[in-house]
């Protein structure tokens, strides 16, 4: 192994932060770190990036010390390290200097990276001007400039596009497969899927390790996918059944199903058709009572999720309040088919640039709806139009029922709004900063105490009011800005990013909260970069350069992507990765652990053509399955033939 660890331990004080950690790393492997906040992922990086020393055990990178070899590790931060008034090129220079990397070599480097990211068109940019989704991929070209042995990543894909994302773990696969050892810790789940090996860590301790298929069969339980019906009272429903806590280990709810985690399917399936049952009257007045129809669900055994790894594993040590309720004042009801958020071909137009290009789209009461896309695609400006902070150039719109004035203080005071950049203010404690928005938003003193309870209480910052609000990690800012937003019970709620490097448990608890707003009434619009979170919505749209390209239920959307995905296994992982992506569309081609996910229009022909391609060069084919798409795959797929201007527009319901 390049990298090996071996008991150790960081202390600060009394309280130790890393407690007795044994793993290692071998070459060519992509090995993830995951766990909540507080975990102690980035303390065991300062070790092992030689920035830090250990209270107590050994640490070895490339056989010595971590801090004798930095020149051999490259390392990516979770904050932006790299100088924002030098422009790209600059930048790359700059570490290439320091790194001791040869003129020629620079050239050839710079150009093989910048490439691989998408950024050689904008190398002459700024590096303050760029997204966040470009920074990010500008510090990893860093990373890489003096060609480490060992490569370390810190959360690098916070705040990235899904796009962005795609082609940042692409260019991983690339530097796995020339041998480079590469450590990532990160909060998407879905990312940690394609990492060799993975530990769990919580308070400093390693709960959990092995490959992704190893951690699912430990868990020895199935996920059954519920929908249709009236999943909104589901869940509650089978909970009150006798039976179902031995049944039932765990129930989420998303967007358009649930998802029911139990050791025992064929006795959870039956619990699920035996609450349906339940709500059938078969006496003679059925056709008068409206809940007494059948319900229609289906039900789909699957395996289960690394998310139901990590949520079964640390549930019980991470203490989260789910009993205490958002303090609601009555307020007139809303019609579930009344529109609360509607666009009719707007547009806007900075100069001679469109924005945003005839988007509609509308938002009922009680709907939560995702709006989607690569960073530059016109979420932002949507939203700000979409919220009364901007005006569309042209079309027409109506928020909260009101067709014109939407700026009005009357209207606004209507409005919940969380922005993508931190919206609090660092030097107040936190208790100021909650006492700020109920003074902004009028709460009522009656309210005002137990509605800054219930933030305090949901955020898990019980205790701690007296904090500096900069003081915190960027998980728990999200979840109170989360709380400030919702502070005088909007009755529509704008959401951009919210959960932006919130751990798995966090964003989880966070969903729950969104969905109780929603099940009260509440109208939510929400921009996410985690595609698997986006299953929560019940509506998505996708946007691509300025237009709606796609919309529908997540289910809807999946469903309606043309041709198959494929998972596939060959003898030389790396030279079919490079030949594949050589041979089809390259966004068409991804790596997934130890096999390729492939996106083909017609199965059977470019099975053949792709099993005919390898075996030419010598490489053999072990395993072919078709796959279900993801929300991701079908993001990816659907922006590329946008982009590429061979993609309709999808509307799946």
């Amino acid at each position: 192994p390049l990298v090996t660890v071996k008991d150790l331990v960081k202390s600060y004080g009394q309280t130790q932060a890393v407690k007795g950690l044994n793993f290692s790393i071998h070459r060519g492997e992509l090995f993830g770190l995951i766990g909540p906040d507080g975990a102690g992922k980035t303390t065991t990086f300062h070790i092992l990036g030689g920035i830090m020393n250990a209270t107590s055990g050994e640490v070895l990178a490339l056989g010595k010390k971590p801090r004798d070899v930095r020149l051999e590790i490259g390392y990516l931060t979770q904050q932006f390290s790299l100088y924002q008034d030098l422009s790209i090129e600059e930048n790359l220079r700059y570490v290439a200097g320091i790194r001791e990397v040869p003129p020629e070599e620079f050239e050839e480097r710079s150009t093989k990276y910048l490439r691989a990211m998408d950024l050689l068109r904008f190398r002459d940019r700024l590096a303050g001007k760029l997204s966040g989704g470009m920074k990010q991929k500008l510090a990893l070209c860093c990373a890489l400039m003096a060609s480490p042995k060992i490569l370390l990543l810190d959360e690098p894909t916070t705040g990235v596009d899904p796009v962005s994302r795609r082609e940042f773990w692409d260019l991983l696969a690339t530097v796995v497969g020339d041998g480079v050892s590469v450590a990532v810790a990160t909060p998407y789940l879905d990312e940690a899927e394609r990492c060799n090996r993975l530990i769990l860590m919580h308070e400093g301790e390693i709960q959990e390790m092995g490959s992704v298929p190893e951690l699912k069969a430990g868990l020895h339980m199935k996920r059954l996918e519920v929908r249709g019906g009236r999943l909104e009272t589901l869940e509650a429903r089978l909970w009150s059944m006798p039976g179902a806590a031995e049944k039932i280990k765990d129930i989420q709810a998303f967007g358009d199903r649930l998802d029911i985690l139990t050791a025992q399917p064929e006795e959870a399936e039956a619990l699920i058709n035996a609450v349906v049952g339940n709500q059938i009257d078969r006496g003679p007045d059925t056709q008068s009572q409206p809940d007494s129809r059948p319900e229609s669900v289906s039900i789909e055994v699957q395996e289960p999720t690394l998310e139901n790894v990590f949520v079964n594993r640390l549930k019980g040590k991470v203490h989260v309040d789910t009993e205490t309720r958002y303090p609601l004042v009555e307020k007139p009801e809303k019609s579930a088919d009344e529109e609360a958020i509607a666009a009719r071909n707007i547009f806007k137009i900075f100069g001679d640039f469109k924005a945003v290009n005839n988007v509609s789209l509308s938002v009922k009461y009680g709907e939560i709806y995702g709006l989607l896309g690569a960073n530059g695609a016109g979420k932002t400006t949507t939203i700000k139009m979409l919220c009364g902070l901007i005006k569309p150039t042209k079309g027409d719109m109506v928020l909260c029922g009101a067709k014109s004035n939407l700026r009005s203080p009357a209207l606004r005071e209507r409005l919940g709004y969380m922005s993508q950049k931190f919206t609090l203010y660092d030097d107040l404690t936190i208790l100021e900063n909650l006492e700020f928005y109920c003074g902004v938003y009028q709460v009522k003193d009656r309210l005002k105490d137990e509605r800054i309870n219930w933030v305090l209480s949901n955020s898990g910052l019980k205790g701690q009011e007296g904090m500096l609000t900069g003081r915190l990690p960027g998980g728990w800012k999200q979840r109170l800005a989360f709380g400030a937003a919702v502070m005088h019970q909007p009755e529509v709620l704008f959401l951009d990013e919210p959960t932006s490097g919130v751990d798995p448990l966090a964003r989880r608890e966070m969903w729950r909260m969104i969905r109780e707003f929603a099940t009260d009434g509440t109208a939510v619009l929400v921009t996410t970069h985690f595609l698997e979170e986006a299953e929560h919505c019940s509506q998505l749209g996708f946007m691509v350069a300025g237009e709606l390209v796609a919309e529908g239920s997540p289910s809807g959307i999946k469903e309606s992507q043309p041709g198959q995905l494929l998972e596939m296994r060959f003898s030389n992982m790396q030279a079919a990765y490079e030949l594949l992506r050589t041979t089809l569309d390259s966004w068409r081609v991804t790596v997934f652990a130890d096999s390729l996910h492939i996106v083909v229009d017609d199965p059977e022909l470019e099975l053949s053509k792709i099993i005919n391609v390898a075996k030419g060069a010598g490489i053999d084919v072990i395993e072919a399955r078709p796959l279900p798409f993801s929300l991701e795959d079908s993001f990816i797929s659907i922006v590329k033939r946008a982009s590429n201007g061979n993609g309709t527009k999808v509307n799946a319901a």
